[in-house]
């Protein structure tokens, strides 16, 4: 499982979500990609060559997709002392304020 997907409080990210970082539109192909452990450029391929001979319900789909598929969370990338240190320093500025 590479560090991309997985959260330090949760573990490994299950099911399906929109990619952002790496969409060119809604990060609904780079979402599946990712879940599916298919290449990105596979599947924009797919994706392209379907809106060519299918346009409507490609079209259709896509959108229904991007509107149904949440959007897949940020995940820290650091060390853990790092996140360690700035959750606490964040729990901290919360309850002295």
């Amino acid at each position: 499982m590479s560090q991309r997907t997985w959260n330090i409080d949760y573990g490994p990210l299950r099911g399906l979500y929109r990619d952002r970082e790496n969409a060119w539109i809604f990060g609904v192909c780079a979402g599946i990609a990712e879940r599916f452990n298919f290449r990105l450029s596979t599947v924009r391929i797919i994706a392209v060559i379907s809106l060519a001979l299918f346009f409507w319900l490609t079209a259709a789909v896509y959108i229904g997709a991007t509107l149904l598929i949440r959007e897949k969370p940020l995940i820290y990338s650091g060390s853990r002392s790092e996140y360690e240190f700035w959750r606490r320093h964040q729990r901290d500025y919360w309850r002295h304020s």
